[in-house]
């Protein structure tokens, strides 16, 4: 009977080893995570991002004063061999204004406040120069990306001159480049932001002013108006509408008003709505209101959807509400050549 035999001991009593063709393995030593010395210490602040202690980030301020110069013009070329800068909108030396400019306050920001947080009021005058610089681009015609890139295109020759101060210091390069990117993301978001802002009003305004535009009272005759529309009526032009037509009846003390919808591509309950809204300011005011333009296929649109002007005048061209309404003034047209 065979005596039963552990593996272990069967790989003992064998005159060779159990693999010898096995490779050998080399250990491969685990890499070791730099550690930072009281100088260099990193910390987590608020906002939860990694950044260095004052004394540590206070490198970059010194870099942005010490280096303004250098800094300058490689952030000048930088920009010129981009998309970020269009001679056609803006001369080279506006450019180079900006830019030192920027860097001066940045270098006074960085000393005085947390790179962190640029919310914090040594920052003040950083937001201020990027929210006018958004605000001009703006108007210039820059785009959103060209309007950021004025930031971001900071970060090679910023990133350059780091890199030529610590040197092989990969430890503390990398946490300064870091906290540099951080801090321009930061920067360069908030001018996107105020572009946007900017944009915005700037397209609020022109649909105002396009609104005015487009609800034109012209005074036809001594107590007659004409209120000509073109385009789609929606709440917020009838009211312009309104405000225009009553406005215009109190200057001119018109007793006739006549809003001619040639221009208005269809008329539904909603439109027919904001018209008789219209008509009714004006009754209060003391004038009647003429309604003109009513083609063959509003009149059917509007017989389909049951909408009707029982107690308002309608006329299909504007010249047969100009007749009725010098009818109510008590004038009469009458044509010359048969007087001749």
């Amino acid at each position: 009977m065979a005596r039963h035999c552990s593996t272990r001991d069967f790989f003992r009593q064998m005159p060779f080893p159990p693999f010898p063709y096995a490779p050998k393995c080399k250990q491969v030593p685990r890499y070791k995570v730099p550690r930072y010395n009281d100088r260099d210490k990193l910390h987590r602040t608020t906002h939860g991002d990694l950044a260095m202690n004052d004394q540590f980030a206070s490198k970059i301020a010194q870099l942005l004063a010490e280096d303004e110069k250098t800094l300058l013009e490689d952030w000048l070329r930088e920009q010129k061999a981009g998309a970020s800068w269009r001679p056609e909108l803006m001369p080279e030396a506006e450019l180079r204004r900006q830019c030192s400019e920027f860097l001066s306050l940045s270098s006074a920001a960085a000393r005085s406040a947390s790179l962190a947080d640029i919310n914090e009021a040594g920052w003040q005058a950083v937001r201020d120069f990027l929210a006018d610089i958004a605000r001009r681009r703006t108007a210039a015609g820059y785009t959103p990306s060209e309007t950021a890139s004025f930031v971001f295109s900071l970060k090679r020759p910023l990133f350059a001159r780091l890199g030529a101060h610590y040197g092989a210091d990969a430890a503390a390069l990398s946490a300064e480049i870091w906290t540099a990117t951080a801090l321009l993301d930061r920067l360069g978001l908030y001018t996107t932001e105020v572009y946007q802002k900017a944009r915005n009003e700037v397209i609020a305004r022109q649909q105002e002013e396009m609104l005015e535009l487009s609800t034109p009272v012209v005074k036809l005759w001594e107590g007659i108006l004409a209120l000509p529309l073109i385009g789609t009526l929606d709440s917020a032009r009838t009211q312009v509408v309104m405000e225009n037509l009553l406005q215009n009846i109190v200057d001119s003390g018109s007793v006739v008003a006549i809003i001619d919808i040639t221009g208005v591509p269809t008329v539904d309950t909603l439109v027919a709505q904001h018209l008789l809204k219209a008509v009714a300011a004006a009754r209060l005011m003391g004038a009647q209101c003429i309604i003109s333009g009513i083609r063959p296929q509003i009149a059917q649109t509007m017989v389909h959807l049951g909408v009707a002007f029982d107690d308002v005048v309608t006329k299909a061209t504007l010249a047969d509400a100009l007749v009725y309404a010098f009818r109510q003034r008590g004038l009469a047209v009458s044509d010359a050549r048969l007087r001749a």
